[in-house]
């Protein structure tokens, strides 16, 4: 459906709730390397409960590669210094959402690899740094499949979309 990737997070409950997101949402997550915990670690495991089997992890050595695996897609970095609210897009399936470091979001280098109107941003109240990065995906990709009627993910070899039940 949609694909959530996560630069280099570092904070490992976060990228298991984002697990978990996926695992419900029928999207894919895409981690870049360097992580900031092993994918063992118990935190992780105790965030993303069972749904690490369930939902669709890969993993990519650096952003160069994630972008390549992802060849076709648009990609809409969220930003805290994004142009566009969130809600202005008109996603699509197959479209992917790029968060960065829980401590410090993309750096300027990634974000100049985009135009800044494709930047998101969550709106917030002023004085805030940012808000917290699962919560943010959840709101990111909870919108993209809103504006897609929530459509289930057409499993493979199937020619027919569902809505949930």
């Amino acid at each position: 459906m949609f694909h959530l990737i996560l630069y280099e997070p570092q904070i490992p409950p976060n990228t298991g709730n984002v697990i978990r997101l996926c695992a419900n949402t029928g999207s894919t997550l895409h981690l870049v390397h360097p992580l900031g915990f092993s994918l063992e670690d118990a935190q992780l495991r105790r965030a993303g409960l069972d749904y690490r089997d369930m939902a669709n992890v890969r993993q990519h050595m650096n952003l160069a590669a994630c972008l390549g695996a992802l060849a076709g897609a648009r990609v809409y970095p969220v930003e805290t210094s994004g142009t566009r609210l969130y809600t202005d897009g008109a996603f699509r399936p197959g479209d992917a959402f790029l968060f960065g470091r829980e401590t410090v979001g993309l750096p300027p280098e990634v974000l100049s690899r985009f135009p800044p109107a494709r930047v998101l941003r969550l709106p917030m109240l002023p004085g805030n740094r940012s808000i917290n990065l699962s919560n943010a995906a959840a709101v990111v990709v909870f919108e993209a499949w809103r504006q897609n009627r929530f459509t289930r993910p057409t499993p493979p070899g199937s020619s027919a979309s569902r809505r949930p039940s």
